[in-house]
C-alpha cells in the first residue's frame, strides 16, 4: 500500500507539476486521456477512470482478482489526487518540463508496479495480446505510443508531439530502473582450474546458488589445448558484481570470467538463501 501510495504521489506530481500545465502528453492510457482532454476539456481525472475501465476488466480475468483491485484503488486514487490537489508549476523550461515530467510520472508507474498495480492499463493489453500474438509486450506497447504520438503531432502540433516523446522516453527508463535497475541481474560463468574454491565461495559466502559444468579449452596462452576443466555459473545483483570479482580474483588471478545481462529468469536459488 505504501509502494502504491507513492506511486500515486509521483505520477500526480509529474502530470500536474510539469506535463498538464504546459499541454505536454504522454503515451499509453494517460496520454489518451490527456490528449482527449485537451481537446475536449473532459476532466483527465474522470478519462482515466474511464478508459483505463476495460483493461481492469481484463487484468481480473487473465490476471487475477487481487491484481484488478490493487489497480483499481490505484488508478482511483490517481484521479482523485489529480482532482483535489494543488502542485505547484516547478519550470516554464520545455526540456525540464519533459525530462523531469517523465521521470515523476515513471517513477509513480514503476512504484506501482512495485506495489503489484498499474497506473495504466496499456501493460495489461500489452501482456493479453502477446499470449495471443508472436510478438512481444515491448513491440505492443511501442506500436500504441507510436499511435498516440502521431495523432498528437497531427492534432496539436509536432513540436509539443516531439517534447511528449521525450517525456515518454524520460518516464520508460525511470519504470525501467525502478523495477530492475537497483537490483538488475547479472550472469557469470567462471572457468578455472579452481572450480571447487570458487563454487564454495559464491555458495558459502555469497549464499547464492551455482551451477557447475565440465568443458574442454579449445585454446589458450600456449595454444591450442585439450585441458578438462570446469566452469561455473552464477547468478547475482549488479551490486554483487564487483565484489565477487574480487573474490575470484583471490581464489584463481587466471579464472577466465564472462558476464551478462539477465533480462528473464524463473526457478532456482535467485535470492538469498536463509541461513540456519
Amino acid at each position: 500500500m505504501l509502494l502504491l501510495a507513492a506511486g500515486v504521489f509521483s505520477a500526480a506530481l509529474g502530470l500536474k507539476g510539469f506535463l498538464l500545465p504546459n499541454g505536454f502528453i504522454d503515451g499509453g492510457v494517460t496520454g489518451i486521456s490527456l490528449l482527449i482532454s485537451q481537446l475536449t476539456g473532459v476532466s483527465l481525472s474522470v478519462l482515466i477512470i474511464v478508459i483505463n475501465i476495460p483493461f481492469i476488466v481484463l487484468g481480473h480475468y487473465h490476471l487475477g482478482r487481487k491484481f484488478a483491485l490493487r489497480t483499481l484503488f490505484t488508478i482511483l486514487a490517481l484521479s482523485g489526487a489529480l482532482l483535489v490537489v494543488t502542485f505547484p508549476v516547478l519550470t516554464q523550461d520545455k526540456l525540464l518540463i519533459a525530462v523531469f515530467g517523465g521521470f515523476f510520472l515513471g517513477a509513480g508507474i514503476g512504484l506501482a508496479m512495485r506495489g503489484g498495480g498499474v497506473l495504466d492499463g496499456t501493460e495489461i493489453l500489452a501482456l493479453y495480446l502477446s499470449r495471443k500474438l508472436p510478438v512481444s509486450i515491448g513491440d505492443i506497447v511501442l506500436n500504441i505510443n507510436i499511435i498516440i504520438f502521431g495523432v498528437a503531432a497531427w492534432l496539436l502540433s509536432i513540436e509539443t508531439a516531439l517534447y511528449s516523446i521525450l517525456a515518454y522516453l524520460s518516464a520508460a527508463k525511470t519504470v525501467d530502473f525502478i523495477l530492475v535497475g537497483i537490483e538488475e541481474y547479472t550472469g557469470l560463468t567462471v572457468i578455472s582450474f579452481h572450480s571447487t574454491e570458487i563454487r564454495r565461495m559464491i555458495t558459502e559466502q555469497l549464499h547464492r546458488g551455482a551451477t557447475v559444468y565440465e568443458c574442454t579449452q579449445g585454446y589458450g596462452s600456449h595454444g591450442h589445448q585439450h585441458l578438462k576443466v570446469e566452469a561455473v555459473f552464477t547468478v547475482v545483483t549488479r551490486l554483487e558484481v564487483v565484489g565477487l570479482f574480487d573474490e575470484i580474483h583471490k581464489i584463481d588471478p587466471h579464472a577466465f570470467v564472462v558476464t551478462h545481462s539477465v533480462s528473464d529468469m524463473k526457478g532456482g536459488l535467485i535470492k538469498k538463501r536463509a541461513l540456519h
